[in-house]
């Protein structure tokens, strides 16, 4: 079949996670546990914070605005996982693989650079927090959301529309369980040099700038805790950050191994298997990473149990 301007009547394959059928079963009840605790979770955050007067707090704000797109884009990708995990063919169409790939890439971006912005948060808390109210303003979190937002967009619209100037007449199977941009690039018969330099500088600057700004907000930080005289302060003011350095650090591996490793160690499987973290397993632990381990939100969920 010819692409170039007949993209839209391209229908892609995709492989899923696996072709052996006795694991699609297991595969997909265990993806359907997943999905609906990371349903549960990120809409009862959503729904708790919004609710609870005690929680109305920039770092909850911004803990609520990860939640909702965790939730996203979750639900952009694990519905049609499962069920392809049932289907005998895993088939998308050309306009919905792309509209996959735009969302995708806006809530993945967005995560990336939230998740930044609440390590500023903690580092203004920890090491100005005289100053917390001033410097963390709400028109501050409303701005530093909405531009978390316009850089996914802006990152989304440049690789869907490189992508959509590309023409797949090779194999319409897609070696992965979603429209990424690797997998697709591996089926085009046009040159691919822009689609790499566009994953090269936009995907390093979305990763290296949070990831920078992450760490030394974190060096601050810890110089900070270190400095504090008693144990219980030190032990205090690390427990208000080890939720988010743990959710750092799942988020920015996966994306940096899926995505920055050799040339020379591709694997289908590692990337399959990288990819089930930050677009999966993520978007669940999140809210269990943030509600268990955070008294404010244990102390809200109790008075919520004792009203009833």
């Amino acid at each position: 079949m010819e692409t170039g301007n007949h993209s839209a009547e391209v229908v892609f394959v995709l492989m899923g996670l696996t072709q052996q059928p006795e694991l699609l079963l297991p595969l997909f009840l265990l993806f359907l546990g997943i999905y609906v605790l990371t349903v549960v979770g990120n809409l009862g955050m959503i729904l708790l914070i919004t609710v609870s007067p005690l929680l109305h707090t920039p770092m909850y704000y911004f803990l609520r605005s990860l939640s909702f797109v965790d939730l996203c884009y979750s639900t952009i990708i694990t519905p049609k996982m499962l069920v392809n995990f049932l289907g005998k063919k895993n088939l998308i169409i050309y306009s919905e693989c792309m509209t996959q790939l735009f969302l995708f890439v806006v809530f993945v971006v967005a995560e990336g650079y939230l998740l930044t912005v609440m390590a500023y948060d903690r580092y203004v808390a920890i090491c100005r927090p005289l100053l917390y109210n001033v410097i963390m303003s709400s028109r501050l979190c409303l701005l530093s959301v909405w531009v978390a937002f316009i850089l996914g967009i802006f990152s989304a619209l440049a690789h869907t529309g490189a992508m959509m100037n590309l023409s797949f007449c090779k194999s319409h199977i897609i070696s992965h369980y979603f429209c990424d941009v690797l997998p697709l690039l591996t089926l085009s018969c046009s040159n691919t040099n822009l689609n790499e330099l566009l994953l090269f500088i936009i995907g390093g600057f979305n990763t290296l700038i949070p990831t920078l700004a992450v760490a030394i907000s974190y060096v601050f930080i810890f110089c900070s805790i270190l400095h504090i005289s008693s144990s219980k302060g030190r032990s205090k003011a690390f427990g208000t950050c080890s939720s988010h350095l743990m959710a750092v650090g799942i988020f920015f591996g996966s994306i940096t191994f899926m995505y920055f490793k050799p040339s020379s160690s591709n694997s289908l499987e590692q990337e399959k298997v990288s990819s089930v973290f930050y677009t999966t397993v993520i978007p669940m632990l999140n809210p269990l990473i943030y509600s268990l381990r955070n008294k404010d939100v244990k102390r809200t969920l109790g008075r919520f149990s004792i009203g009833r």
